[in-house]
């Protein structure tokens, strides 16, 4: 697959998998830049709090008031 076909493919997701594939990256890019600092975190402790923090988010939905 070249990167056209990888852009097109990204596109044609639903915007609900773009935001849960994006987010599901965030911990390994925030421990390989926190590494390349010279600041060891552990991957294991970013997943859970991005676990943590996207539940949180899709249980707390403000509701709609008139």
């Amino acid at each position: 697959m070249n990167w056209i076909e990888v852009v097109k493919h990204w596109r044609s997701l639903p915007a609900e998998e773009q935001r849960r594939q994006a987010l599901a990256c965030l911990p390994r890019k925030v421990a390989r830049s926190m590494a390349f600092e010279g600041e060891q975190v552990d991957q294991a402790m970013l997943e859970a709090e991005l676990t943590r923090l996207t539940q949180l988010s899709t249980t707390s939905t403000p509701s709609s008031t008139s």
